[in-house]
């Protein structure tokens, strides 16, 4: 039977042997095969060779065929068309991908490379101005920035109402030469897939954080002088309406400036989450380069005349509520009269003044708090506040009597921080 299976195969491999007296010292080895049969198959018929009783001669030869079972299956066959389905599913091995460069360790710059890099640094050039130093970028901008400079930010300045000639040609002492830099560094937000340098996405989010409480003191410090009767919850809706991140696209496309943000891109056609997170990173930082360059006037005016937002505007009103008439005493400047933007923007204070922000002061703390002058904790509390502040500081009035009508009206703004809550719910006297 083995001779027969041996015998009976008839394509022929041109598998010569030597001549051994014996088939069982025969090695696969010694065997070749110009097809793809492998030497596998030709073990197991050797072993089932090797239980046969018949002799083997010196000349024996083996021949082998090899089968194609694709060839012998029709071209319809389901079994043909799942063997060729699953090659094709077949996943190729991914190549095992680069670390990401910031994860590459670097060697050590020498002492002379690195006291270049910091000479060569914009954010030494300005020593006058620590905090708008500290927003400029880390190295010098390269080509592309220049690039962008000069082809993008005219037109953004024409938006804002600036003018489009480079500012190198301010003075040093002048804080507005560097607001061609600050200005494209807001507008280089995270999301921009064209420029990720180190030195742009950092300046730029110094900016935007500086911004965001550039924004809430202007808009606090503007609604209080304004509403000086209103209590902080229907002006922190206003402040909401205002520079919420679902209404700062408004704003943006009001001033033409959504190209900048979304230069390939519509808009109006982009997602929620895919439109207000770039136009808040840009919308911060933008007022954070304004506030460094031209100060809190200068973001007033940006705001209300080029922006457009209008405070007394239907969407920008708070909801209603129940609460008594305030009949306290206000300021001569308040009463009967609502401050605009650039009432607030151009105001100087007096001379004679007694702080720095004397009308804001008495925005918090109205003369009617006089009233409550010495009262028990004005005799047992303020002094005790007063030293665990530091308070009273030395100043060197021409009038003693300056002195001391500060420290009053200091004592009262502390009773209003402390006592407000006992003001406004007596039950809850023995809780506080």
């Amino acid at each position: 039977m083995n001779s027969t299976i041996c015998h009976s195969m008839t394509m022929e491999l041109c598998s010569s042997f030597k001549p051994y007296s014996n088939v069982l010292h025969l090695q696969p080895s010694d065997l070749s095969f110009p097809s793809s049969q492998s030497p596998l198959l030709l073990q197991t018929h050797l072993k089932i060779c090797r239980r046969c009783s018949t002799p083997i001669s010196p000349d024996f030869r083996v021949s082998a065929v090899a089968v194609d079972s694709q060839e012998q299956l029709p071209p319809d066959s389901p079994q043909r068309l799942l063997k060729e389905l699953a090659e094709r599913r077949k996943v190729t091995p991914r190549k095992k991908r680069a670390p990401p460069r910031r994860l590459i360790l670097k060697p050590p710059l020498d002492d002379a490379e690195l006291s270049e890099r910091f000479l060569n640094s914009p954010q030494l050039s300005l020593k006058s101005f620590p905090l708008l130093s500290s927003c400029l970028p880390s190295s010098r901008l390269n080509n592309y920035d220049k690039f962008w400079i000069d082809e993008h930010l005219p037109e953004a300045k024409r938006a804002l109402g600036y003018p489009v000639e480079p500012s190198v040609g301010f003075s040093d002492d002048n804080p507005a030469k560097q607001v061609d830099t600050l200005l494209y560094l807001s507008f280089q937000h995270p999301f921009c897939e064209k420029n990720n340098a180190r030195h742009v996405r950092f300046g730029h989010s110094r900016l935007a954080f500086l911004g965001e409480y550039v924004l809430e003191l202007a808009l606090c410090e503007f609604f209080l002088q304004r509403y000086p009767r209103e209590p902080p919850g229907p002006m922190r809706e206003r402040v909401f309406a205002l520079i919420g991140k679902r209404f700062l696209p408004k704003w943006i496309k009001a001033a033409s400036l959504q190209n900048f943000i979304f230069p390939y891109d519509d808009m109006d056609k982009l997602k929620r989450l895919e439109r207000e997170g770039p136009v808040k990173s840009v919308f911060w930082a933008m007022f954070g380069a304004i506030y460094l360059c031209f100060g809190l006037p200068e973001v007033y005016r940006v705001l209300f005349d080029i922006f457009g937002m209008d405070p007394e505007a239907e969407d920008c009103q708070p909801r209603l509520r129940r609460q008594l008439e305030d009949v306290d005493y206000t300021s001569l400047e308040f009463e009967g009269n609502k401050l605009s933007w650039q009432d607030v923007a151009t105001y100087k204070p007096p001379e004679d003044a007694l702080f720095h922000h004397p009308r804001l002061f008495r925005a918090c703390v109205p003369p009617g708090m006089h009233r409550f002058r010495g009262n028990i904790w004005d005799y047992e509390a303020r002094p005790q506040v007063m030293q665990a502040l530091g308070y009273p500081l030395p100043n060197a009035d021409k009038m003693p009597e300056i002195t001391e009508a500060r420290n009053i009206e200091l004592g009262l703004g502390l009773q209003v921080l402390i006592l407000f809550p006992l003001y406004n719910n007596p039950g809850r006297s023995s809780v506080q």
